[in-house]
This record gives structure tokens, C-alpha cells and sequence, in this order.
């Protein structure tokens, strides 16, 4: 078959279109190239046609081109490749030179067999057609729709934020209520304490006075008359004077230590409930510490030996009354950790600038992969309707804004340990 060229009507109608049209033999010589391919490749049809094609432009992709010719010719029925499958065939320069967007003209190329009068594909007739613009268009969609999807997560971050801030004011909302209101409880039972104390200390000289009584009625009754000492007798059989003289003083002891002790966890129990407080202050975690079991002492007692390490700590500023909800969100854990009964240890200590309060119990433990999620908001392994999954996360947020940290270990089936370390001076805020 003779060459397609500019010459034949085919050829000058490829010549007006505003795609790039050319054609190739089975030898891969070009026998079509319109003005648009010579427009583009400033290789005019003279100096292309009849010549093969791979050496007129080395830098096509010969062995994808070769087959992709081949298949068709084999096929005898056309194939279309995409500009998203393969950007283009021939590195044109594109006409967009100040929007940009891509290094080179996009193509959509077509092949299509031109057969002989025999039917056979003598030659394959390739159309590019140029997509620019759509490529274009089509990578700001994708990076628009990059975009909004990272908008998007960010948002649901924000959310997922904002749900925390949320559920976190509730609870310290309901902390403080607790709190004002476990302070008036310590005000109102301050009150009848003070008097109920000073009853006690009157007491205990009025008994010490009637002992002295009781002591000289003893020493003159064997001086009485046989029938007063029978009366008196008989007015104090059964009673067992020197059991009553010796129980009554320790009775007396063991009220007046039962009521410190109840001041005491009065006075643990208006230090805890101050969670208004925001200003730091030089404070005494040992302190802290055992103002929180006072508080918490009824649910350790049924489950857990404690044992305090107390090592040598200075004074550090923080908020106590926050530390102190630290520490009670620990140690109720570690007491739930325990299905039946075992051990708490607390063990304090410090490290060059930096204070450490560890709380191990020897509970059920965490597995690994539950254990990276222990500060998550909501996350709780406890069963449902038992914890809000908020304590630890509060607690972690508590320390962070002290400058400090929280450290996990655990071991399933062996127990787990919280250490919170905690700087000397000051920390975030």
C-alpha cells in the first residue's frame, strides 16, 4: 500500500484536526504525520515519513509501543491507552505554560489497524488526543479531594477532642461537686468532733477523779460497821471493781484515738475535696499520699495488704488536691485489679531533678495490646457499667499539665505498676 500522506485526502483532512494523527507499517516506517505531530515534535512530515520511527524519536518507549502495535495488527481491532495509564507517548510540550500543573502535554492515544484490500493490517493508524486540560482539572480534584479528606479527619479529631474536653468537664464538674459537698460534710461532723473531743478530755479528769474516790471508799469500807459493809455488798455484787478500774482507762484511750482518727480523715477529706484549686504550692506527696488512702481506705481493706515504701522526698510545687486525684484513680485501680485478695505497694522516691510515686498491685494485669490504649478516653477494661474510662485519661492530663509523666508496666497475670514521675519545680501549666 502506498504511503498515507499529506497529499491524499486522508492526509489533509488529518492535517485539520486538532489531534495529533500518524501512522506506521509493519516495519515501524512512517507513512502519516500531520500538522499537529509536526507542530508538536518541530519534526515536519518531509523529514519523518518513510522513515523508521524509533529512529526519528529514540526516546519513545519502544518495547511497550512495539507490543501494544503487535496486539493490535494480531487483534486486528483497535486498543486505547489513557493519559491515567501512561501519561503520553510523545513528550510534548504543553500549552499551558502559566497555570502549570504537569510536565508535559497529557495523551489519550488510540490505534487503530488500516487493513489492505485483503483484509490484512498493513498498517496502525495512532491518534493522541490532547488531555491537558482534563489532567489537569483532574489532579486539582484529587488534591481537593486530599484535602477535604484530611479537613476531615482533622475534624473528627477535633471532635473526638472536643467530646474528651467535654466529658472531662462533666466529670471534674461532678469531682467539684463532690468535693463542695464532701467539704460541708467535713465542716458539719467538725463541728460536733470539737465538742464530742472536749466532752472526752472532760472525762477522762472526771474519771481519774472518781478513781481517787473509789480508791478511798475502798480503803475505808473495811472500816465500816459488819451490817454497812453486808449493805454495800450486797448493793455491789456482781460487779467487778478491779475489772471496771482497769477497762474503763483504756476505753477512754482507745474513744480518744478513735476520734483523732476521725478528725483526721476529716481533715484528709476537706484537703482532698479542694479540687478548685489551680495554684501550685510547695506540698509534701507523702502527705498527699496517705491523705488519699485515708479517703479510700474502705476500698483497699477488702481487697489488698497495703505496704508503704516511702522513700526521702522533698517538697514539690503542684496542686495537691489534683496529684491527690491522681493517686486515688491509681489505687482504686489496683484494688479492682485484684479479683480476690492481694498486695498494693507504694513506693516513692526521687531521681535527680524529678520524683517518682509508683503504685503496684499484683492484680490480673493488662494484656499488650490493651496496654497502649490504658490513656485513651472512654477506654476501660473494667466490665461495662463499672468505670467511665476517663480515670486514667483525667489522671495522665493531670500529670502532663504538672510537666510530668506516666509510666505503665504489666505483666498478665502477674500485676501491673503505674509510675508517675513528677519535676521539682514548677512544670507546665
Amino acid at each position: 500500500m502506498s504511503p498515507l500522506n499529506a497529499d491524499e485526502p486522508g492526509g489533509f483532512v488529518a492535517d485539520h484536526l486538532d489531534v495529533g494523527v500518524f501512522a506506521i507499517d509493519a516495519a515501524f516506517r512512517v507513512t502519516l504525520w500531520n500538522r499537529f505531530m509536526a507542530t508538536h515534535s518541530r519534526q515536519r512530515a518531509e523529514a519523518v515519513i518513510g522513515r523508521n520511527l524509533f529512529e526519528c524519536f529514540p526516546e519513545l518507549p519502544r518495547g511497550w509501543l512495539e507490543r501494544k502495535v503487535r496486539q493490535v495488527q494480531a487483534l486486528r481491532n483497535y486498543a486505547f491507552t489513557s493519559w491515567t495509564q501512561r501519561p503520553y507517548l510523545f513528550r510534548f510540550d504543553h500549552n499551558r505554560p502559566i497555570t502549570g500543573g504537569v510536565d508535559a502535554m497529557r495523551q489519550n492515544c488510540t490505534f487503530m489497524p488500516v487493513r489492505g484490500e485483503d483484509g490484512s493490517v498493513s498498517q496502525v493508524c495512532v491518534t493522541l488526543q490532547d488531555v491537558t486540560d482534563t489532567a489537569i482539572a483532574h489532579q486539582a480534584l484529587a488534591a481537593s479531594l486530599v484535602e477535604l479528606e484530611r479537613e476531615k479527619a482533622e475534624q473528627q479529631r477535633l471532635i473526638g477532642e472536643l467530646e474528651e474536653a467535654h466529658m472531662q468537664v462533666l466529670q471534674s464538674e461532678k469531682l467539684a461537686s463532690i468535693g463542695q459537698l464532701a467539704a460541708g460534710v467535713a465542716h458539719e461532723i467538725n463541728n460536733p468532733i470539737g465538742y464530742v473531743s472536749a466532752n472526752l478530755g472532760s472525762l477522762k479528769r472526771y474519771l481519774d477523779d472518781l478513781m481517787k474516790v473509789l480508791d478511798a471508799h475502798l480503803e475505808l469500807a473495811a472500816e465500816l460497821p459488819t451490817e454497812c459493809r453486808e449493805r454495800v455488798a450486797a448493793r455491789t455484787a456482781g460487779i467487778d471493781v478491779d475489772y471496771l478500774r482497769a477497762d474503763l482507762p483504756q476505753l477512754l484511750g482507745e474513744s480518744c484515738e478513735g476520734l483523732e482518727r476521725v478528725r483526721r480523715i476529716v481533715l484528709d477529706l476537706k484537703d482532698f475535696s479542694r479540687m478548685g484549686e489551680t495554684e501550685k504550692v510547695p506540698a509534701d506527696l507523702h502527705r498527699c499520699l496517705d491523705s488519699t488512702l485515708n479517703v479510700v481506705a474502705n476500698e483497699l481493706r477488702y481487697k489488698a495488704e497495703l505496704e508503704k515504701c516511702y522513700g526521702e522526698l522533698p517538697e514539690i510545687e503542684c496542686v495537691p488536691s489534683q496529684l491527690n486525684q491522681v493517686f486515688m484513680n491509681l489505687l482504686i485501680n489496683a484494688a479492682q485489679a485484684i479479683e480476690e485478695r492481694g498486695r498494693i505497694t507504694i513506693t516513692t522516691g526521687s531521681v535527680g531533678d524529678e520524683v517518682f510515686v509508683s503504685v503496684r498491685d499484683s492484680g490480673c494485669g493488662i494484656p499488650p495490646d490493651e496496654l497502649r490504649r490504658v490513656f485513651d478516653p472512654f477506654f476501660t477494661t473494667k466490665p461495662v457499667g463499672s468505670g467511665t474510662g476517663l480515670g486514667l485519661s483525667i489522671s495522665y492530663g493531670i500529670v502532663e499539665r504538672h510537666g510530668g509523666r506516666i509510666e505503665v508496666d504489666s505483666t498478665p497475670g502477674q500485676g501491673s505498676e503505674f509510675r508517675v514521675w513528677l519535676p521539682l519545680h514548677g512544670g507546665a501549666d
